[in-house]
């Protein structure tokens, strides 16, 4: 990972005043998720009709297209036409999108779910040490990210076996409205170039102490913890993961160039964290350097996972420049929800 030209780093320290949010009840939510499928990939029609059935999200809300299965990447030529065809078929209530494949997961030097959310944009692009245009949805206590920013917020539910993503949507279902009694894990790694998301954990201690136990721990692995609810590194390689034990409904990434590289990064692959327990993570599909602003922010994606909001839109408002990087998981997760509503 190369360091940027330059790091803006203002936000730092983010106030915590989002006290209006609205969240909506679960089996609302449902009605406002669409699933994309790519009918050329028979394990994306599997995964499709699997997390439609769990979810009981309507049949109008599953969007079928086709291209072939077995590229990384699509031509921004080639996306468009998906996109046209994914826009006029999606009902005009849904927030958001899960798609239902490994591969492309990028579309040029945009990520695939951020195609999907944005539309392929260059603005959201880059090569090398540049910034790229914000996420309207970043730190948002707005509800309605398609009225309000005219984006349909994606993750992708990604899994090489078929086993392994009906374990991951079992987790997310099996998370909604328990509360866990978790622990966040925030390390502070040795490894200076991918740890610079350490300068937000005073503040996230301060602000969040009160709402979950926080340890922040000085090492690059963590080892034997059985109650882990969030976990955010920075190093390439994240070992001993099968060590621990992911609570329902975690959430879990480590800053580095090519995490989103899912199935041919020369680090870590994101998809590890899924394979070993949790339930949504995040990586990036092309260099980002290490700019923060390209990765979630901890204190933000648990501010509001803790409020209520579900996994799709807590991870998305956690990051300020996101075209660059891809949401992996169980989008509907949602274990602080409130039952009494749903």
């Amino acid at each position: 990972m190369n360091k940027p030209l330059f790091q803006v780093i203002s936000w730092v320290g983010i106030t915590w005043g989002l006290t209006s949010c609205q969240w909506w009840p679960l089996q609302q939510q449902n009605r406002e998720l669409a699933i994309i499928v790519n009918h050329a990939d028979p394990l994306s029609v599997q995964i499709a009709q699997y997390y439609r059935q769990k979810r009981n999200i309507p049949t109008t809300h599953v969007i079928e297209v086709i291209f072939d299965p077995s590229v990384t990447s699509l031509s921004p030529e080639q996306f468009r036409r998906i996109k046209q065809e994914v826009d006029g078929l999606t009902p005009p209530e849904v927030k958001g999108y899960a798609l239902t494949w490994t591969k492309p997961y990028r579309v040029d030097c945009m990520s695939i779910t951020s195609a999907f959310a944005l539309g392929f944009d260059p603005r959201h692009c880059a090569k090398g040490c540049k910034a790229i245009a914000p996420n309207p949805y970043f730190n948002s206590n707005r509800s309605e990210p398609f009225i309000d920013f005219g984006i349909r917020p994606t993750m992708a539910i990604t899994a090489t076996t078929f086993t392994e993503a009906k374990a991951l949507i079992d987790r997310g279902v099996n998370s909604d409205n328990t509360h866990p009694q978790g622990t966040a894990y925030l390390m502070d790694t040795k490894d200076q170039a991918r740890n610079v998301r350490s300068n937000f954990y005073t503040t996230i201690v301060q602000q969040l102490s009160s709402k979950i136990p926080i340890e922040v721990i000085k090492n690059n692995v963590l080892k034997d913890k059985n109650d882990v609810l969030f976990y955010f590194t920075g190093v390439t390689k994240v070992r001993a993961l099968d060590s621990n034990t992911f609570l329902p409904g975690a959430m879990a990434d480590h800053l580095t160039s090519f995490g989103g590289q899912l199935t041919d990064s020369g680090q870590m692959s994101s998809l590890e964290w899924l394979e070993a327990g949790a339930t949504g993570s995040y990586g990036t599909v092309v260099e980002p350097c290490n700019f923060v602003q390209k990765f979630p922010h901890p204190g933000i994606a648990m501010y509001h996972y803790l409020q209520g909001d579900n996994l799709l839109h807590a991870y998305w408002k956690s990051v300020a420049w996101v075209g660059q990087g891809i949401f992996i998981g169980e989008p509907l997760a949602r274990p602080f929800g409130n039952d009494k509503n749903d």
